[in-house]
């Protein structure tokens, strides 16, 4: 099994301890195994029964296509977002509602460059420059990352924008990111 995103790891001291969490796209589970190991109350969302049967000892299990079918959360808000390498962008608006005031969002996927070094190569599937950022304008950004990771960080060279976001109460606004945004070297 995949060991959790170092970024998700870095970003979890920022979640209220103990609070929901939600694993969107989950697959098989790495975060949140992690997640429900620390405390958290975790939600984990992937169409595929098979993989996340094993997380019901967890976490609550959702299956659900959340492509084709309803969102199937309706109006539940968390503390805490996690998506890893899973881009669908009719869902990024929906995933911003779904973030609790002081909600933490922590996003990692696959961006454009991608598709000169393996896959996922196909457009839909790879982050434009600086997408995460547009899509999530309305939260305050406590870090970015755009940009080709290469080994001995990763197991061979991948293109991927990474945030952190965390959801302001009505009225405050996000102006300036709390930290540096950084791109790698391309």
């Amino acid at each position: 099994m995949n060991e959790p995103s170092r970024w998700v790891g870095r970003f979890v001291p920022l979640l209220r301890t103990g609070g929901a969490v939600l694993d969107l796209a989950c697959g098989s589970g790495r975060h949140t195994r992690e997640l429900a190991a620390r405390g958290f109350a975790v939600t984990a969302v992937d169409r595929d029964a098979e993989a996340v049967a094993p997380l019901e000892a967890c976490a609550e299990v959702i299956v659900a296509d959340i492509e084709a079918g309803p969102w199937p959360l309706a109006d539940r808000r968390f503390d805490g977002i996690v998506v890893t390498n899973y881009l669908w962008r009719p869902l990024l608006p929906r995933i911003a509602e779904a973030l609790a005031v002081g909600g933490v969002l922590l996003y990692e996927t696959f961006a454009h460059g991608q598709q000169t070094v393996g896959r996922p190569s196909r457009p839909e599937f790879l982050l434009q420059p600086g997408e995460l950022l547009a899509a999530f304008a309305g939260l305050r950004i406590v870090a970015f990352e755009d940009g080709c990771e290469e080994p001995p960080a990763t197991t061979a060279p991948r293109f991927v924008q990474r945030l952190a976001a965390v959801r302001l109460p009505a009225g405050e606004s996000p102006q300036e990111p709390t930290a540096k945004i950084r791109r790698f070297p391309l």
